[in-house]
């Protein structure tokens, strides 16, 4: 019996060993430029929030937007100095459709405001369902100033870097039918970590948080309003390193 112990307890102890090897023992040499895919989804911040209707002199105000689960897909880019292993620069770029729902919205209007186009109005607030809108968002970050742990095969990381937020909205509600679009500069930042399955292949996941204030203009008889974008994300991924 105690003899059967042993080797139990010399299998498991040569078992934890070769995972630690694989996890923590980083190759002699890993290549610093990089190219990746990523698919995700939107995990918080769904909605839109801070919303001024700029039709009106003074502004109005509305309600939160709420905003639909949306699913991500983009690319990334970037390279890591061999001079400085942790740190890198990174460029990446991606896609989502968080489509505003249809919901109970209140909407206040300074009394005596005037509104564009049609002039002073008594003002008040009021409460309807509205409906929803298609809402589409193309983030491109020129550049991610990347930080990373690089000796071991797990490479946790983080970074951050300005963002470039195109959106476009389209409205389907009889009498309101249009588009409108906004590209605004914001913030981009990401935590995560990746592993080394090889010195080329690597897989990631990472959080991901945006933060813009977009302005849609009056157009095609859709309201104009301003609105804080602020959502989280989390994206997974595989890059090749070469």
């Amino acid at each position: 019996m105690k003899q059967t112990r042993s080797v139990q307890v010399l299998f498991g102890a040569s078992a934890a060993a070769l995972f630690l090897s694989m996890v923590l023992t980083v190759p002699n040499v890993y290549p610093e430029a990089y190219i990746g895919g990523q698919i995700g989804t939107t995990i918080g911040g769904n909605k839109l929030s801070s919303v001024a209707l700029t039709d009106f002199s003074p502004n109005g105000s509305m309600s939160d937007r709420s905003l639909a689960t949306s699913p991500l897909i983009g690319f990334k880019l970037g390279y890591y100095f061999p001079q400085a292993r942790w740190f890198g620069l990174e460029t990446e770029a991606y896609h989502t459709t968080p489509h505003i729902k249809q919901q109970s919205t209140t909407i206040s209007i300074p009394s005596n405001a005037v509104l564009r186009d049609f002039g002073p109005v008594t003002g008040g607030t009021t409460s309807a369902v509205t409906s929803g809108d298609h809402f589409r968002v193309i983030t491109w970050v020129p550049v991610n100033f990347m930080f990373r742990y690089y000796k071991t095969r797990l490479q946790p990381y983080f970074g951050f870097g300005p963002g470039i937020f195109m959106a476009h909205i389209k409205t389907t509600a009889a009498g309101f039918e249009g588009t409108q679009n906004s590209t605004k500069l914001g913030l981009n930042a990401k935590l995560g970590g990746e592993y080394f399955f090889t010195k080329h292949l690597t897989a990631f996941t990472e959080l991901k948080y945006n933060y813009t204030s977009f302005d849609f203009a009056f157009k095609d008889r859709s309201f104009g309003f301003k609105a804080t974008y602020n959502p989280i994300l989390l994206a997974f991924g595989v890059s090749y390193h070469f």
